[in-house]
């Protein structure tokens, strides 16, 4: 009957109506009246208006439709069902997945459900193939979905990937590459798939690029949708890997170069052509080129390769050469034209800039490749192109980053513009001869400005949700991706400004000009450099925090600041509780800690066990007991080089001058400090590259445990049935950890071991808070990262009294945090417990009286606030007798005070 309805318009007015009761019987035992129900489920969904999404969905949630539908697939791997059954069924279910992410969870959880697909999915029949890959697709849009798939996804990565092939239908191989891109969401992801099987889905992406890269013959429809499939999936070069090396293996510049011109003779060309040759071939290949569309996704595979490069890799032996500067040379004259692209969004409003951004990073990737032979190549290619109109293009950048300073409504720059006004000027930073107009026209003053003022007015911006061509409506139905693995993170004007900055000063720093009257540093030096050291600690992506350390080391501060860094800092030559003296041959000593050391930089211990020992001269009892290892430097060391690295080893930072610099490189290689070498030479930052952590956790393991000094016994441990030590026959549980840190983070603790008094000679401290909050308390103290939970389908989905077990940890610990005077570890438990309200509103309840019985009474009012909504449901169902009367009465006193605001109450 719903098949013959006429047209959609009833559908979509009643076609709510019909939902009910054809959900109802999906739950049927009747194998046809289940199937005609999912049938007619099939045609009512895709015709529904989305501003019904909402109603349906509650629909669904209340019949278990998703329950029913799981049931009656893992049916078939049970009963002889005709596989059509299966179809209709799966389609469904694959839809109500796709459109509603909350579904997933109770789908991807089910092992046996798992299990069925795996047997379903050997079926050779195309239609199955279609339906299986759909419905692995719409769980793997879940990120904890796509994880679980992949955890023993050797056979369902194999079989994507055979789905590729040429010998599939059109349908088929669709389906396979966007299952690929949904389990290659993430960088964990790509690099699973990639370690089951790297090469083979490389040939297969580059395959269906290949298939059609004959431009001269008409190319259907299908062919087309084909490769802009395996082009998205090609932009997983964005992640680094051993992926890139098969990839250019597979000729992927030639791939590019025939999706982008339409010059078959382009691969016959001499390799002696000039530049300006180039430039006109490729204009009047391009003019003729209908694929605009693909050209994003191009530049965009383009730039991950330059950015993940090998820096020696030579592509004359892969005699690519002369591809490689035709690639070049198309992507350097798409980022001249996206200056123009920006004069249109200015002077016409908005405009189609999903090339012009995708250009534009393509270029940047290239001309700061860690390749040098890539990083060369563009910078000449580009500096020729732009000699008609840089001058007046950068004049033009600097305006549009005023205008946003000043409030001018020129243009009106929206983000995206920005955006690409920032990597543009980046770009030009690459040639010093830009860099030295930039610097003419006050650029470095505007920069500066321009930071401060987005650290004031924060503007946060995802690419994917900011450049159109990654805006689709597949991709923006995923859901429990973690957020902070794109390297720019959401800090994109932040990053390409810090880029600007850097580059600028390091021209100032090496070119004699920059002393001149022309160099006006005429910025809040100090406040810049305070703001930067904060971009450090703070928890900005790895990229940002990469480029103000780098711009920091051009103010003779190099390294990373962190909060723990400036903590442990402080310990450096602090007689109480260190345990190694090194002595110079003049004399003068500087008292370290072994447990530092050991997981800072193991390269400065002695070797072995050839070190003499001295009692400590300490005054305090435990002092006497400890034992000084004394270290007898050779006169070849340089004290002020040491003095400094140590300064680094302690705080992840050190100040130096120019002349320090040079011997402290000595040291850094000699010690291996890979990341404090970079930021000595001033290298750029690599692209996704995670900013070194200052983390002393190594500390808890085997490394540290002969130096550990304190035991940390939990004052509840009912939960734990069969506890067990490694290191100690002790049957309490317990953990193993070292005075110094502690210290470091607690001002009680530092009073405590201090004082002189019995309590300061230790061995166990019992700390009044169960196993599982002591954890969590020592992970900060080693690490200054505090565990929390992850407000994903997984937590939405545990059952209230875990979700309360949780957050009954965060609770102690906002106690014992006031208590032992950690003001950090409040904010942050502060923080993960407000969440915890905010995501879960039926914990509040228990959350009041918890908070309360700490005398955590802001908490406590939080939780009331949140309940006042519900405050007359609550007392009329009994809820609020289980509450002291005082918490009763904050609960009735919240509601007052949302009806006296016009709040709206629950009924």
């Amino acid at each position: 009957m719903v098949k013959v309805l006429p047209g959609s318009i009833l559908l979509q007015n009643r076609g709510l109506d019909l939902i009910c009761p054809i959900v109802d019987l999906l739950s049927s035992h009747q194998l046809q009246v289940a199937m005609s129900c999912a049938t007619a489920m099939n045609v009512i969904l895709p015709k529904l208006s989305s501003r019904r999404e909402r109603e349906v969905w509650q629909i669904l949630k209340e019949t278990k439709a998703v329950g029913y539908l799981v049931h009656n697939i893992k049916q078939l791997s049970i009963v002889n069902i005709p596989i059509e059954y299966f179809q209709e069924m799966a389609s469904l279910l694959s839809r109500i997945l796709l459109w509603w992410p909350s579904f997933r969870f109770c789908v991807w959880n089910d092992s046996n459900f798992l299990n069925c697909l795996d047997a379903i999915k050997l079926i050779s029949e195309s239609s199955v193939k279609v339906v299986v890959l759909q419905l692995y697709s719409s769980l793997a849009l879940c990120g904890n979905g796509a994880q679980k798939l992949l955890e023993n996804g050797e056979a369902l990565v194999q079989m994507t990937v055979s789905c590729m092939d040429s010998s599939n239908s059109h349908s088929v191989r669709m389906e396979a590459f966007k299952l690929a891109r949904c389990l290659a969401l993430s960088r964990r992801g790509c690099i699973q798939m990639m370690n089951i099987c790297c090469e083979p889905l490389v040939k297969a992406i580059t395959g269906a690029m290949k298939y059609s890269s004959t431009l001269s013959e008409k190319l259907d429809k299908n062919q087309l949708s084909v490769t802009e499939e395996a082009c998205r999936l090609a932009s997983i070069t964005r992640w680094p890997g051993d992926h890139h090396i098969y990839f250019w293996k597979a000729g992927t510049d030639r791939l590019l170069l025939d999706l982008l011109l339409d010059y078959p003779k382009i691969h016959q060309l001499q390799r002696e052509l000039s530049v300006n040759d180039l430039i006109n071939i490729v204009r009047e290949s391009q003019n003729s080129n209908l694929l605009f569309s693909f050209r994003p996704y191009l530049w965009d595979i383009l730039g991950g390769l330059a950015a993940n490069c090998e820096e020696n890799i030579s592509h004359e032996i892969h005699e690519n050469e002369l591809q490689l500067r035709v690639l070049i040379v198309c992507a350097c004259l798409s980022f001249v034209d996206s200056m123009g692209t920006l004069r249109q969004v200015s002077q016409n409003g908005l405009t189609n800039m999903t090339e012009c951004e995708s250009a534009c990073r393509a270029v940047l990737m290239m001309v700061y490749s860690p390749c040098k032979y890539i990083a060369s190549l563009a910078r000449s290619i580009l500096y020729e192109i732009l000699k008609p109109d840089g001058k007046d293009y950068i004049e033009y950048l600097l305006k549009i980053l005023n205008a946003v300073l000043t409030g001018a409504k020129f243009g009106l720059p929206g983000n995206l513009q920005i955006v690409v006004s920032l990597m543009s000027l980046a770009c030009y930073c690459s040639l010093p001869t830009y860099q030295e107009l930039i610097i003419k026209f006050q650029g470095m003053k505007i920069v500066v400005a321009f930071i401060m003022w987005w650290l004031s007015n924060p503007v946060h911006l995802k690419r994917e949700r900011t450049v159109p061509h990654l805006r689709d409506s597949f991709g923006e139905r995923s859901c429990c991706y973690p957020s902070t693995e794109e390297w720019e993170g959401e800090d994109m004007l932040l990053l390409f400004s810090l880029w600007i900055l850097a580059e600028l000063l390091h021209h100032s720093a090496y070119n004699k000009k920059a002393n001149s009257s022309d160099n006006q540093e005429d910025f809040p030096r100090s406040q810049l450099i305070q703001e930067l050291q904060e971009i450090c600690r703070d928890h900005n992506s790895h990229g940002s925090r990469w480029y103000a350390a780098y711009v920091l080391s051009y103010f003779g501060i190099f390294g990373f600041p962190s909060k723990l860094g400036k903590r442990i800092g402080k310990l450096l030559g602090e007689r109480d509780h260190s345990d190694m003296k090194l002595d110079f041959v003049n004399e003068e000593s500087v008292y370290v800690h072994e447990v530092i050391l050991t997981v800072r930089c193991p390269s400065l211990l002695p070797p072995g066990e050839s070190v003499p020992k001295q009692k400590s001269s300490g005054v305090k009892s435990d002092m006497e007991r400890n034992i000084v290892k004394a270290v007898h430097l050779s006169a070849h060391v340089d004290q002020p080089s040491l003095l400094k690295l140590l300064e680094y080893v302690y705080s992840g930072y050190l100040h130096a001058s120019k002349d320090l610099v040079k011997k402290l490189k000595l040291f850094a290689r000699h010690c291996k400090l890979e990341s404090l070498m970079q930021v000595l030479c001033r290298k750029n930052p690599k692209w996704g590259v995670d900013v070194p952590s200052f983390d002393l956790s190594p500390a808890l393991g085997p490394a540290g445990h002969n130096l550990s000094n304190l035991i940390l016994e939990a004052g509840s441990s009912a939960q734990l049935v069969h506890w067990n030590c490694n290191s100690c026959s002790a049957l309490v549980p317990h953990l193993h950890v070292h005075k110094v840190i502690l210290l470091s983070s607690c001002d009680y603790l530092r009073a405590l071991f201090q004082s002189g008094m019995q309590e300061s000679n230790l061995q166990t401290i019992k700390v009044p808070v169960s196993w599982e909050s002591l954890n969590k308390l020592v992970r900060w103290f080693y690490s200054d990262r505090l565990p929390v939970p992850i407000f994903d389908c997984v937590w939405a989905n545990l059952e209230p009294e875990e979700k309360f077990r949780q957050v009954h940890a965060y609770l102690e610990l906002c106690w014992l945090a006031e208590f032992w005077l950690i003001d950090d570890l409040y904010e942050e438990c502060y923080e993960v417990v407000i969440s915890c309200i905010d995501s879960s509103q039926n914990l509040s309840t228990k959350i009041i009286q918890i908070a309360a019985n700490f005398s955590q009474w802001k908490l406590a009012q939080v939780a009331a606030n949140h309940m006042a909504p519900s405050y007359h449901q609550l007392r009329i169902s009994g809820e609020l007798d289980q509450l002291d009367d005082n918490l009763v009465e904050m609960v009735r006193a919240a509601s007052v005070r949302l009806s006296q605001q016009g709040g709206h109450h629950s009924s």
